[in-house]
């Protein structure tokens, strides 16, 4: 399971059923590109060592962007970028979903839906 950035922040900010959700998963992966969104959230180097922590404790993999993302993920920008205001990060972190076969589970399934190729679970907070 690809985790979005927004699921990650819900569980930052204190959201009971996105913590337990987390705590539930045996395995969950992330996009570089959602670590790299947590890691401009945070306010300092504690908020950062909390992050890096809990991603242990849920035994998170954090997937690289490589050249099979990127050409997927410039291939739906092209396409979705001005019928459906998709941007980048989502672009990436949609095509790091599709690269691994894997579902997006994600509170923004607005930002995905209209992705054939891509399996979306929707959080509700």
């Amino acid at each position: 399971m690809l985790v979005d950035t927004d699921v990650l922040i819900f569980n930052q900010r204190g959201n009971e059923k996105a913590a337990e959700w987390l705590d539930s998963q045996p395995h969950i992966t992330l996009s570089a590109v959602t670590w790299m969104e947590l890691i401009q959230g945070v306010r300092n180097r504690q908020e950062l060592r909390t992050l890096r922590e809990a991603l242990r404790y849920w035994g998170a993999s954090i997937q690289a962007i490589n050249e099979e993302i990127s050409a997927r993920a410039q291939f739906w920008l092209e396409t979705y970028a001005l019928s459906h205001g998709m941007r980048m990060a989502d672009a990436l972190i949609a095509a790091t979903a599709w690269h691994l076969a894997c579902p997006l589970f994600t509170a923004n399934d607005r930002h995905y839906r209209f992705i054939d190729e891509l399996e979306v679970q929707v959080f509700r907070p």
